[in-house]
């Protein structure tokens, strides 16, 4: 291995095409990271894509990140500087098996994947702590991707990363679920066939860290100078700190550095990323931050390197551990790249709903139709499921991330229920496993609305309605405005409108709560109490985060 290159992620000197329709970038009104000025704020996105992962091919820069039951899965985000990103699609749009995830599968699913380029494709791994080991592949990060493959079945595989070693060997490093696979804070690597669909070593244990490094987890594989490194966080999600393992060896041993804690900063946990370098020379590691309601955010931290161990984030005091930058020069990408976020509001102009909304569970096609012409979203009403307890239970939320710690989000929208049915409902929805809403609901004589909370809806209990009134027209603004208070909640509040100049708040304040490992969600929903053979709808003109 004498003499390699540094391969940091995927670095890589050719261009790969992005299938990406030139637009002006979508520029938040809620958090910008860039502060214009050559510097950059932290998080890079104050929004819940956990479990980061990047790499950059020439001069375009790459990142993955958890989507667990959310559908479409595996958001790709894109950036020109690791500043400014875009949402620029999905790797998967139904997760296996189809049936099972039909209904929502809360914490399940899509975890902790990565992503590299390889001979010209992409490849994103990522575990399914039921099934195992899945790889999905594609000559272009934003078009449309391979059926996944499983690779590597088994109950509690999870945090996969693949490795092309120079000789052309494939290796996998993994970690273990403890609430699958019975045990956990252990690190493993396998071989891949060539073509990286199949194990042919079995997986061998390379880090053991439960007496220093507990629930090590979220492994990254790199090679530099010689050296296999697997860059890691343990210590857990809310408190732990980030590990840099290295060897010789691609078995070990394996000599370990705490590389990133956080020091005297306010930041906990900063761990779980990737490592990547520019075409000039830098270093630089992606990373989260969980912050309760609003998610796991996204931090960028400078990284350097210090007698062959990376040095992540600021060392004030020279030990080769550093802890995470407020704010820092932008990266030296090249020439100064426009401001862009990844998209919130959506005006419903075009084919197909913005790339930011995610179903709660795999979709329907007749859920949702976007009349581009009309420039509307119509939810069709859809049955609630068998033994209905509340909306923890509903596959077809449409979702999206909570933006920014203070936001305001408002939709114009009209509820056309259907003639033969009642209790069908539809509204504005904050969903966590505690949910409040703005539910409009059609009766014999008139349209209510109604403000109501579900408090430890993932244990099964029912909604509660805090307060009511008659509608006279179906043409309703319905605005839940999120602030975060001293110690970090996320305090929501409840208004609506008649013509849009006057809000009227309505009901209770609701302190938001995260789902199972993501952030809360704000977002759209449609329902009816029984299947007929037709249903309601709801008509959503625009949706807009301020």
């Amino acid at each position: 291995m004498t003499g390699l290159k540094t391969f940091a992620s995927c670095t890589i000197a050719l261009l790969a095409p992005l299938s990406l329709t030139a637009q002006a970038p979508f520029v938040s009104k809620v958090w910008v990271a860039d502060l214009g000025n050559g510097m950059y704020k932290n998080p890079i996105l104050y929004t819940d894509y956990s479990d980061p992962d990047v790499c950059r091919v020439g001069d375009d820069y790459y990142m993955v990140a958890s989507s667990f039951n959310a559908i479409p899965g595996l958001p790709i985000l894109h950036s020109k500087d690791l500043v400014n990103w875009t949402l620029a699609g999905h790797a998967i749009t139904a997760q296996k098996p189809e049936a099972e995830f039909a209904k929502p599968q809360h914490g399940n699913g899509v975890w902790a994947p990565s992503i590299r380029y390889h001979n010209g494709e992409f490849y994103i791994f990522y575990g399914d702590p039921d099934y195992g080991i899945y790889m999905v592949k594609a000559k272009q990060a934003g078009g449309v991707w391979d059926e996944a493959t499983l690779v590597k079945p088994g109950k509690g595989l999870i945090d996969p990363c693949p490795l092309w070693d120079e000789d052309g060997k494939v290796y996998l490093v993994h970690a273990f679920a403890g609430s699958r696979a019975g045990i956990k804070s252990l690190l493993a690597v396998c071989e891949l066939s060539a073509d990286a669909k199949s194990v042919i070593r079995e997986s061998v244990i390379v880090y053991d860290g439960h007496e220093l490094d507990p629930t090590i987890e979220g492994p990254k594989f790199y090679i530099r100078n010689g050296y296999y490194y697997i860059l890691s966080p343990a210590g857990g999600v809310a408190t732990g700190w980030q590990v840099a393992l290295r060897a010789r060896n691609v078995y070990g041993p394996y000599t370990r550095k705490i590389v990133l804690a956080t020091g005297e900063t306010a930041v906990n946990g900063p761990h779980q990323g990737g490592w990547v370098d520019t075409p000039t020379g830098e270093d630089w590691f992606i990373h989260f931050q969980d912050i309760g309601a609003y998610g796991r955010v996204v931090h960028l931290q400078p990284m350097t390197w210090v007698d062959d161990w990376p040095v992540i984030g600021w060392d004030t005091d020279g030990d080769g551990c550093g802890s995470p930058v407020a704010t820092y020069k932008k990266p030296a990408t090249g020439p100064p790249q426009p401001i862009a976020t990844p998209a919130e509001s959506d005006e419903f102009d075009t084919v197909g709903q913005g790339r930011q909304w995610q179903w709660h569970a795999n979709p329907m096609p007749w859920w949702a139709f976007t009349h581009a012409e009309r420039g509307v979203l119509r939810l069709y009403s859809v049955p609630i499921p068998e033994n209905y307890r509340n909306l923890w239970d509903v596959p077809n939320l449409l979702l999206q991330k909570f933006p920014a710690p203070h936001f305001t989000a408002t939709a114009k929208m009209a509820f056309r229920s259907h003639d033969k049915l009642t209790g069908e409902r539809a509204g504005l929805v904050v969903m966590g496993m505690d949910y409040a809403l703005l539910s409009l609901e059609s009766t014999d004589s008139e349209l209510i609305l109604s403000q109501s909370e579900c408090l430890q809806a993932d244990r099964g209990y029912a909604e509660k309605i805090n307060a009511s009134v008659m509608l006279s027209s179906p043409i309703v603004y319905l605005r839940v405005k999120v602030e975060q208070d001293n110690d970090g909640t996320a305090i929501c509040t409840f208004s609506y409108s008649a013509d849009e100049e006057r809000y009227l708040p309505l009901g209770r304040t609701f302190k938001a709560r995260e789902g199972k490992w993501i952030g809360a969600k704000v977002g759209l929903f449609c329902t009816r109490p029984q299947p007929l053979n037709d249903g309601g709808w709801l008509e959503v003109d625009w949706f807009r985060i301020e």
